[in-house]
């Protein structure tokens, strides 16, 4: 099985930029004051399926807010929302949750990545790929606003997180903070390659767990939206070992 890296077709044509967000966030942490990182893992991964409207307005307002605040207060809102989000939802810092609110103007293609960690489909285009069995596709509407006529109707597609980097692609591990417990992390290998036994069988999306700005698909998808002549994304083959 092939894998490949999705990515924004830089094409002029599309012109498309969404002024967007969503509507809830789990907060940074406050940093050690020793290393300067933050205690708790940070996390571009997007579930904008998980509906907080239930909570108290109180712990709304706060999940709307990304400042960092204590630790305590972080585990605090985390657990306000684990029972509402999918089990594989990775609930770290940054994390964001509801509905893609704002406004957008241009000209979309029918896969819509306005950063390289978020993904939006055309109603149209998510159906097609779901007929075609493509699977891992979870599309949640958003309320982004249009100037125009012809507005794209618009899916923001919900990943799961699988798969790391094969270690032969990785620097030496940094040593823990002796206050925080902490290592400093790595950046994003260039080239980097995957560890093909940490890669999934049962969705053909998905997140990157080691890279949550990285959005990853299988043959099964790529072949399927070549077929279907969609467009708007350009795919990148990554080795697997």
């Amino acid at each position: 099985m092939k894998f490949y890296e999705l990515e924004r077709d830089p094409s002029p044509r599309y012109t498309g930029n969404l002024n967007a967000a969503h509507k809830w966030v789990l907060p940074g942490v406050d940093s050690c004051p020793v290393c300067d990182l933050q205690p708790e893992a940070p996390t571009m991964a997007q579930y904008p399926c998980v509906d907080l409207s239930g909570l108290p307005v109180e712990d709304q307002q706060k999940l709307s807010d990304a400042w960092p605040v204590p630790r305590e207060e972080f585990i605090r809102r985390r657990e306000l929302v684990r029972p509402l989000a999918p089990p594989y939802a990775v609930l770290g810092c940054g994390a964001v949750f509801g509905p893609l609110q704002g406004t957008g103007l241009g000209y979309f293609g029918q896969l819509i990545m306005q950063n390289p960690w978020s993904l939006c489909l055309r109603r149209e285009a998510l159906e097609q790929l779901q007929a075609a069995g493509v699977r891992g596709l979870v599309g949640c509407p958003t309320q982004v606003r249009f100037r125009t006529k012809h507005a794209p109707d618009m899916r923001d597609i919900q990943l799961e997180s699988h798969g790391r980097f094969h270690p032969g692609c990785l620097p030496p591990g940094n040593p823990p903070c002796p206050t925080c417990g902490v290592a400093m992390g790595y950046t994003v290998p260039d080239p980097y390659w995957l560890d093909a036994a940490s890669l999934p069988e049962h969705v053909d999306i998905f997140r990157l767990a080691d890279a949550s700005t990285i959005i990853l698909a299988n043959e099964r998808l790529v072949d399927a939206v070549r077929r279907l002549e969609l467009d708007g994304v350009v795919f990148k083959e990554i080795e697997a070992r």
